[in-house]
């Protein structure tokens, strides 16, 4: 899949900060792209752009992505990687911690992409939300995440609807993958084979595909996973 050769433009990557949002911030600047990244932590990033800012919190993230805009004269795409994870049995993980989950999975894609919209609909531009294979399909011990990201593909497709000859809009369906994402799960919720999970840039790949599309196509939804992926289908 080789879309070095087409410039996405102006992209503001949420989760930016690491895993496959950082994946996708650098795959956007080698194909000549400029990425804004905007994550709560931006401590580590170094060579682009970036926005200190916590996606569950609507009011800061509408500033952001205004501030985001107004550095690089207007979006010409968005791609929300910005997620968490909170496992165990519905009983077993606080209520706090369980809306949270929705908070930034969400409601975060929400508020980001309805802060985005004016300036995306002005450069006829493109949305990237990022579901998981856990929006097809619920498993025990994951209701916060399932619950999550199944809203988040209900909430693409509606989008999609709505905007159409607008704004495009990808939902990005993404296996395991070999990112820090797993790192604070207790150790029966990690994954016990990591060669199992894809490599974050190959899946970057998949999203600058998606927003290489000549003007009237679009990859309405694309679902890339290891060739062994365990939660698919």
């Amino acid at each position: 899949m080789n879309t070095a050769a087409v410039n996405p433009g102006r992209v503001l990557v949420t989760g930016g900060g690491s895993g496959l949002g950082a994946a996708v911030a650098a795959a956007v600047a080698a194909a000549g792209g400029t990425p804004v990244v905007l994550d709560r932590d931006i401590s580590r990033i170094t060579g682009m752009k970036c926005l200190e800012a916590d996606v569950a919190d609507r009011l800061a993230v509408s500033a952001a992505v205004d501030q985001a805009a107004q550095m690089l004269d207007g979006l010409d795409a968005v791609v929300t990687a910005a997620g968490i994870d909170r496992c165990g049995r519905l009983e077993d993980v606080p209520a706090e911690e369980f809306e949270r989950v929705i908070g930034v999975n969400l409601l975060g894609t929400v508020s980001v992409v309805r802060a985005a919209l004016p300036y995306l609909k002005d450069s006829h531009g493109r949305v990237v939300t990022v579901a998981s294979t856990l929006a097809l399909r619920g498993v025990s011990d994951a209701t916060a995440y399932c619950a999550s990201k199944f809203g988040v593909l209900g909430f693409s497709r509606a989008l999609a609807a709505e905007t159409a000859g607008q704004v495009g809009v990808t939902t990005l369906i993404p296996g395991g993958m070999k990112t820090h994402f797993f790192d604070d799960r207790l150790e029966q919720y990690k994954p016990q084979d990591d060669s199992r999970l894809n490599d974050p840039a190959r899946v970057a790949q998949a999203v600058l595909f998606a927003l290489s599309q000549p003007s009237g196509c679009e990859v309405r939804e694309m679902l890339i996973c290891h060739e062994e992926e365990g939660s698919w289908p």
